[in-house]
């Protein structure tokens, strides 16, 4: 590897990197945001999920206008314009006065690492070609796999130890050191092909379409569906999405050239990101509530117990990248995501009455789990891990050799789109699914009491079991173990949704994905030229 490429990975794995630490870090802050900034215009509750939700909106809604710029423009001149941004605004994030403040901050910082994501992987596709771009692949997947994974953990002793300021500010040195980069080793690349005007009457449509569907699924599972603001998102979205392949067809500059989908392995990569990410967001995001919400995890704890499926997707995706430029990436996309359903299923079976892990920085005793987490937790760990080690850097390469290098941008950009929206949209229904499953179940359990009264499900939902400070009321006892059993009855429920769906994108990859045409484009690639 040159000292050209060397650096160009760097800047590409940092760009990346610090896009999805901010998406994971700020959900262990939120609680000390919440408590220490002053608000005027929106209440606490609804300013921490602004503060969440906003950042994803932006990020998902402008990818595909952002890899579109870059492979217009160049680059390495929009990668360096979203670096920048992403440094600005995590400046202004961490010295936010108040909530309002960080909000819009953090609506900026989306729109500016919405550059970063698509960019890092053309920059990768401009300047490695054959085994070295399938290792390259591997090292960038590993190493914003295993930020997203460590991120909560990170955060959360950054949190508890300095300030949740930090959290954002952090950021500032890794933006310098990748600005640095990039000035100084990264060569300019563009489309050579593109000519004419840049669509932004498409820009504008794929952002309604890509935003309405991921702020209305996120926004309605928050507000469990009360809010007719969530439907009138996805509507919006889904008529977006309906109206931009006509829009494409009649555009003389088409923002995203439909013949992309005329590869087969880039519609079926896709089609397979959908569901395989959406079961990544079903698998660790109820894995989390239930490892705290009903085990009694300590935030710390429930970070530390991934940490066996990261250090197998550090240590082998660059392996497994490599070998999907030799022999193909069919059968890797095939037996990861078989391997990652068996994993999941392994969760599905951890009782109620699992050990919980209270892991606390200055105790080396608490270090250690307690036994039932080798049993419950660690082989679906180390299954998990493995099938995902397997599958991330190959579907990376299988996209990326589908299309011609010149749209290596807008092809990252479509990828990464779907890739945030399916998990939105499958987090949105089987978020319907288990609270109906949770209170109908409740119902049966206790009777007498109303799940659909508002006060009761104050105090009791899914994987949200409450706890006594000391020895609980006998008249409180029968509820909380009835939460308990139907909140592990929900998170299994969630585990069988997630293993499905990694199933069905095992089988559509078996199916779909062409070996030939993944080796045939491999072997006719370079590097592109700079300008």
């Amino acid at each position: 590897m040159s000292r050209r490429q060397r650096w160009t990975l760097i800047a590409a794995v940092l760009g990346s990197s610090i896009v999805f630490v901010d998406s994971s870090v700020v959900t262990v802050a939120l609680p000390k945001i919440g408590r220490e900034l002053p608000t005027t215009l929106l209440g606490v509750l609804e300013g921490q999920l602004y503060v969440y939700a906003g950042y994803l909106l932006t990020l998902s809604a402008l990818l595909i206008l952002a890899g579109a710029l870059s492979d217009f423009y160049g680059r390495r001149r929009v990668f360096l314009i979203g670096l920048v941004g992403f440094g600005l605004t995590s400046v202004l994030c961490g010295l936010a006065p108040n909530m309002e403040f960080l909000v819009l901050s953090r609506i900026l910082q989306g729109a500016a690492g919405a550059i970063l994501v698509p960019g890092s992987l053309a920059l990768l596709t401009a300047t490695f070609s054959g085994e070295a771009q399938g290792r390259a692949y591997g090292v960038w997947a590993a190493a914003t796999a295993a930020t997203t994974i460590l991120g909560p953990f990170i955060g959360g002793i950054l949190v508890d130890t300095i300030s949740w300021r930090v959290a954002f500010l952090i950021n500032v040195p890794l933006v310098v050191l990748a600005v640095w980069a990039t000035a100084l080793y990264v060569p300019e690349s563009r489309n050579e092909n593109a000519t004419g005007r840049f669509d932004w009457l498409g820009a504008a449509v794929v952002a309604v379409a890509v935003g309405g569907l991921s702020f209305g699924a996120t926004y309605g599972q928050q507000r469990e569906w009360r809010d007719p603001l969530a439907y009138v998102a996805l509507v919006a979205g889904v008529v977006a999405t309906i109206a931009f392949p006509f829009l494409m067809r009649r555009s003389r500059d088409p923002l995203v050239p439909l013949e992309l989908f005329r590869s087969r392995n880039f519609t079926i990569t896709n089609i397979s990101t959908l569901l395989i990410y959406g079961a990544l967001y079903v698998t660790f995001y109820y894995l989390a509530l239930f490892l705290q919400g009903v085990l009694g995890y300590s935030a710390s704890a429930a970070g530390l117990a991934g940490i066996p499926g990261g250090v197998l997707l550090v240590v082998l995706s660059t392996r497994f990248g490599a070998l999907a430029v030799r022999l193909g990436p069919k059968i890797f996309m095939t037996v990861g995501p078989a391997l990652m359903a068996i994993g999941v299923l392994w969760f599905a079976r951890v009782p109620a009455t699992s050990a919980a892990w209270i892991f606390t920085p200055g105790d080396p005793s608490s270090w250690i789990p307690p036994r039932e987490w080798f049993v419950d937790f660690l082989p679906g760990q180390i299954i998990f891990g493995f099938g995902l080690a397997m599958m991330v850097a190959p579907l990376t390469t299988a996209l990326m050799t589908s299309v011609p290098v010149r749209n290596s941008g807008v092809a990252s950009a479509v990828n990464n789109a779907i890739s945030r929206v399916g998990p939105q949209l499958a987090g949105a229904v089987i978020f319907v699914a288990i609270t109906a499953s949770f209170y109908s179940g409740m119902a049966a359990r206790l009777p007498g009491t109303d799940p659909s009264d508002p006060a009761f499900r104050h105090d009791y939902s899914p994987m949200n079991v409450p706890r006594c400070p000391g020895p609980c009321p006998q008249e409180l006892t029968a509820r909380i173990e009835a939460d308990r059993d139907q909140s592990t009855d929900a998170f299994h429920l969630a585990m069988y949704v997630g293993a499905a769906l990694l199933v069905a994108g095992a089988l559509v990859n078996a199916v779909g994905i062409s070996n030939e045409a993944a080796l045939e484009a491999t072997r006719r690639r370079t590097p592109m030229t700079t300008v």
